[in-house]
């Protein structure tokens, strides 16, 4: 569950395994790297999904990047 100001965004991010690869010691390319590794898909695609990922929740002032 991610809380923000009048909001709360509810998920699974154990499902993907963004839980235990977001926890502030990995950098981006490394969990870009994990993410493609694990799940068989190729960098550049993964890349693309998180970049967007990351961005939307940018956007919504849920982080900052």
């Amino acid at each position: 569950m991610l809380l923000a100001p009048e909001r709360v965004f509810k998920g699974r991010p154990d499902r993907c395994g963004g839980g235990q690869r977001c926890t502030g010691e990995a950098t981006f390319d490394a969990i870009v790297d994990d993410l493609a590794t694990a799940f068989g898909a190729p960098r550049e695609r993964v890349l693309v999904d998180v970049t967007a990922l990351l961005q939307g929740l940018a956007d919504k002032k849920l982080l900052e990047l």
